[in-house]
């Protein structure tokens, strides 16, 4: 069976909207719900709950997908509480699979922020400020997106160091803004690859 529809549950309004952008890219026509939390905390805090409720009434062809940041916690811990979370909930998660191999929820962890997939793709910032040094991804500092240390930092001098952004990078007009431009198929981020790939697997059930 064909999954026909995503529910997406993000910490902040900056991935909402470039999963917005992101997503019929990668899975196509399937459809697809994003729902803001305000904050890791307040998305970690409610995701139990929310997941029971799904369990109630989720439908054969749908799946959830939950998508956080690592910021500085322990990837395989936050992975495991997030599978855990779902498997409490009666759900099945990509990791662990039912019997049949089918799963129900998809847990994705950006690494280290969202920003890691804006590095990721260099060719789509530059599509939307030009000013940017096209260098940077040959910069070892910056060559592997997902090991830059204080991503959102590091970017904000990039922008300022360019002329942009003077009173701080805004986060959800740079989401508004590149994600349109991203090309799922070239992103160098690690972590944005593997999260494409469940995508593409998943939709291809």
């Amino acid at each position: 069976m064909s999954v026909q529809h995503l529910e997406v549950l993000v910490e902040e309004e900056s991935m909402a909207v470039a999963l917005e952008s992101l997503l019929p890219k990668v899975v196509g026509v399937c459809s697809f719900n994003v729902y803001r939390h305000r904050g890791k905390r307040d998305l970690l805090k409610k995701l139990p709950q929310r997941l029971t409720g799904y369990s109630t009434w989720l439908r054969d062809d749908w799946r959830i997908l939950v998508v956080v940041d690592r910021d500085q916690d322990d990837c395989h811990v936050l992975k495991r509480q997030l599978d855990s979370y779902a498997r409490q909930a009666g759900l099945s998660t990509r990791t662990y699979r039912s019997l049949t191999g089918a799963y129900q929820v998809v847990n994705r962890i950006a690494v280290e922020e969202l920003e890691a997939w804006y590095f990721g793709d260099w060719e789509a910032m530059r599509t939307c400020y030009d000013r940017l040094p096209p260098t940077v991804p040959r910069n070892a500092r910056y060559r592997n997106p997902d090991a830059i240390p204080d991503t959102w930092e590091t970017l904000e001098r990039i922008f300022q160091k360019a002329g942009y952004f003077k009173g701080g990078l805004l986060k959800v007009e740079l989401a508004r803004t590149v994600s349109p431009y991203m090309d799922p198929g070239r992103n160098r981020s690690d972590s944005f690859q593997i999260f494409r790939d469940a995508m593409w697997e998943l939709v291809s059930e």
